[in-house]
């Protein structure tokens, strides 16, 4: 009976020591939470730090929520905590939003805040953009271009500034595209808008219609975003983009003439070398038949068909002719092997 007396005692004491150390620990955010009237259990906050979630974190948003007006029990708060959400924004957001008068509930608070975890954005700042607007440059100059450049019907270039304002839609922020799509949609409505134009004249003249144009196409559908306004910040007279194609096309078309002259020419010369190849072979003939007039000669000599006196009247022929030629001022005689 002692040794049960004993144990009895040393278990009781056990539980004192245990329940003193959470009264000790957890006294003081226990005390915190119950005056601003929104108690969190001692055990609870004993499971919290068990589980590794800071007890001051989750009882400090609790209070903030409570005193806000919105009453957040604790273990959604933790089970948040637990998922690598940020408890403070979520709270914060929720404030915003109902002081606000935007809908916004904690499990899509939450959502927002898990979904844009690691994209340098947060719950916060998507609803302080939907109480405040927020203006987007087009194009981001942080992408390495100043301006969105369109070509109108007659050929000059335009080149334009917009500055788009913008509010979250909370509904659409989960899976919505980002800004990037709103810059890119803006910047090919714009160049749609130049191009249909007739003039560049008139993209001057009137560059709300740039506005008017590229906001009825609906470009903030799917996004994360609602397009309240597209300004034209500014306007400019870019190149004259036809009459520089009209110049590369000439260009092109003269080289391609130029190209189509030189083969012409490459086979007027091969031609011409094909007739003085001809002209060479025909010599060739004519000098291989005169040299058969000495032989033929020869064998009318010997075979008495041809006389020395007939030789003699032949040279005197061909001398008689050779003086009247010579007189007459006529081309020398060509001597053998002259082109």
């Amino acid at each position: 009976m002692e040794s049960l007396y004993f144990v009895g005692v040393a278990v009781i004491a056990l539980i004192a020591f245990i329940l003193c150390i959470i009264i000790f620990r957890f006294f003081n955010f226990w005390l915190r939470a119950r005056l601003a009237n929104a108690p969190v259990g001692l055990f609870k906050m004993f499971g919290m730090s068990l589980r590794k979630v800071p007890v001051g974190l989750i009882v400090d948003n609790r209070i903030t929520a409570v005193k806000a007006g919105i009453d957040i029990p604790s273990d959604p708060l933790e089970a948040h905590y637990l998922a690598g959400g940020d408890v403070t924004h979520v709270i914060l957001s929720l404030i915003a939003a109902d002081k606000a008068g935007i809908s916004l509930d904690f499990n899509r608070a939450c959502a927002i805040d898990l979904a844009t975890k690691g994209t340098g954005k947060t719950v916060l700042e998507a609803v302080r953009t939907s109480i405040n607007p927020k203006v987007i440059d087009c194009p981001n100059v942080a992408m390495g271009r100043t301006t969105i450049d369109g070509v109108a019907q007659d050929g000059i270039g335009v080149k334009v500034k917009a500055r788009v304002t913008v509010r979250s839609h909370l509904d659409r922020f989960v899976g919505g595209a980002t800004e990037e799509t709103i810059i890119a949609r803006v910047g090919e409505g714009i160049v749609s808008s130049i191009g249909t134009a007739a003039s560049y004249k008139d993209v001057l003249e009137n560059p709300d219609r740039i506005s008017k144009t590229v906001l009825a196409k609906g470009l903030d559908s799917g996004t994360a975003f609602e397009i309240l306004s597209i300004d034209i910040a500014d306007v400019d007279v870019g190149e004259n983009i036809g009459a520089k194609l009209q110049t590369e096309q000439a260009e092109a078309d003269k080289r391609v003439a130029q190209a189509k002259a030189e083969v012409r020419r490459a086979a007027a010369v091969a031609v011409e070398q094909e007739m003085r190849a001809r002209t060479q072979e025909m010599r060739a003939k004519v000098v291989e038949a005169e040299a058969l007039v000495p032989q033929a000669m020869a064998d009318a000599f010997r075979s008495g068909n041809l006389g020395i006196m007939d030789y003699v009247r032949m040279k005197n022929v061909q001398a008689d002719t050779s003086m009247r030629e010579s007189i007459a001022g006529g081309d020398k005689p060509r001597s053998e092997g002259t082109t």
